[in-house]
């Protein structure tokens, strides 16, 4: 249960972000590839031995290693053999072969740093394609998880090999970083000013425009960062405009919807879920009478194995006294949450541009309520850009399930991470994204969907019966 909630808790996992567990003789492979046809293919520590593949266009792969030197690719997050073979040369020569297409190593500046916010030491890096001239720099923000970005961040490789460049950092309490961790919204938010600040003064003469880009927890904390100093941008990736506690609300209704559960069942499981909330909320100290007493009442019924919201899922079968040691080791970060922060006032009075990209499946982080608020936004004249893609989860990716009815991903969602970068380069976006349906400023012409046929999105029929889509090869 350990590892599950400090995946899930809060919408933890940046999709885009991998573990970084490869062994130290494998860590030279780490890097972008320009293959002989121009296209990049960024190479990223993951789980074990393996190493994880992505393309710009949204492809992605687990490698792993072969007996006689090469590596072979199983389809996205799957196990599933893709028929991809990629080799690698000694270390020192940074050259690849994937599926016969040759390619080298994309050579970048890098500069290493270490810097203050608020008493606190955080470690950062600048990575910037090689030159002279002015180019835009994103400052890479944080979502709730806890792994390393100097580490496990592909963007900050994939953004400069397409002439952008990139500040990742370990937030505190995390990595390198010093501090402890927390999910405090305003002190991250000042993290990410003072991480600004550093990538404006690493990269001097060559800076251009400089922004933000926040996934998941991140979309909380850019906002308040952009309020506080002027930048020239901001992305949200899948991230809220919604409270911490609406969030999970939103999760277990959808739990109810996919499920075919009732109306009358998913008014019981929504109010069992707020009983939880506030057990959470509290951090043990209140609530847990009520909450108990509801578990003890729907238990024998149809839908109660079904609730699993965001984070409530997390003390489902505890009882008191281990919530409450829970609350006090594993997850004392959570007295740092706030679990009431209203982002709508924050998001009013921005004057930044901002990207929100969001993926209409997304279970972590429901998309249905942000969206609206922020075509809200839009209408009120604010300079923000809309941007949904159907069958996307969070992290912005596709899926297929498995015989257990499973989520299981099995790529980025075509065009996203293009999209982003136009949007850091003049801050504003193309036509055409896969199959995103965009809504822009008041003033821009509007967006349209895509001439090609858009992904199926998963309805309450689909859900534990949907068809595994078939093997579908995507070339590097």
């Amino acid at each position: 249960m350990k590892t599950r909630a400090a995946i899930a808790f809060f919408g933890v996992l940046l999709s885009f972000s991998a573990l970084a567990g490869a062994d130290a003789k494998r860590d030279c492979h780490v890097g972008s590839y320009r293959l002989s046809d121009g296209r990049t293919v960024d190479v990223a520590p993951s789980d074990s031995n393996t190493l994880r593949w992505r393309t710009f266009t949204g492809e992605t792969g687990q490698l792993h290693p072969q007996a006689n030197g090469t590596w072979t690719s199983t389809y996205g997050w799957t196990d599933r053999p893709d028929a991809k073979t990629v080799s690698f040369s000694d270390c020192d020569k940074g050259e690849i072969v994937v599926a016969n297409e040759s390619g080298r190593r994309v050579a970048f500046d890098v500069r290493e740093t270490v810097f203050e916010s608020n008493g606190v030491k955080l470690v950062g890096r600048l990575i910037m394609p090689e030159g002279s001239g002015r180019i835009p720099v994103v400052v890479l923000v944080h979502g709730s998880e806890q792994d390393s970005a100097l580490d496990s961040y592909a963007l900050q490789r994939m953004f400069p090999a397409q002439g952008v460049g990139a500040f990742v950092y370990d937030k505190r309490g995390t990595g390198v970083s010093g501090g402890t961790y927390t999910q405090d919204f305003d002190v991250l938010a000042d993290d990410a000013i003072a991480a600004m600040k550093e990538a404006k003064r690493l990269a001097g003469a060559r800076l251009g425009r400089i922004g933000y880009q926040g996934g998941s927890e991140g979309g909380w904390v850019v906002p308040l960062a952009v309020n506080r100093a002027p930048v020239d941008f901001a992305i949200v990736s899948f991230g809220l405009a919604v409270t911490v506690l609406e969030e999970d609300q939103e999760s277990v209704a959808l739990d109810m919807y996919f499920h075919h559960h009732s109306t009358a069942d998913s008014a019981k499981a929504l109010d069992l879920a707020r009983a939880g909330e506030r057990v959470i909320e509290t951090g043990g100290k209140e609530g847990y009478e009520a909450f108990d007493a509801l578990r003890q009442k729907y238990k024998s019924e149809s839908w109660y194995k079904d609730v699993h919201g965001d984070f409530v899922f997390v003390i489902m079968p505890l009882e008191r006294k281990q919530i409450i040691d829970a609350i006090s080791h594993e997850f004392s970060f959570i007295h740092t949450t706030p679990f009431r922060y209203e982002p709508m006032p924050t998001l009013r009075a921005s004057t930044t541009p901002q990207l929100w990209v969001l993926g209409s499946d997304d279970l972590e982080a429901p998309s249905a309520e942000t969206a609206k608020r922020v075509k809200s936004l839009i209408a009120q004249g604010k300079s923000y850009t809309l941007a949904v893609y159907p069958g996307a989860e969070h992290g912005m990716t596709e899926y297929e399930l498995n015989a257990k009815g499973e989520r299981i991903s099995t790529r980025f969602a075509p065009g996203y991470f293009q999209m982003m970068a136009d949007f850091i380069r003049d801050g504003r976006i193309g036509e055409h994204y896969g199959n995103a349906t965009i809504a822009r400023p008041v003033g821009q012409e509007p967006g349209t969907r895509t001439g090609v046929a858009p992904l199926a999105v998963v309805s309450s029929e689909h859900l534990d019966a949907r068809t595994a889509r078939a093997d579908e090869e995507y070339p590097f």
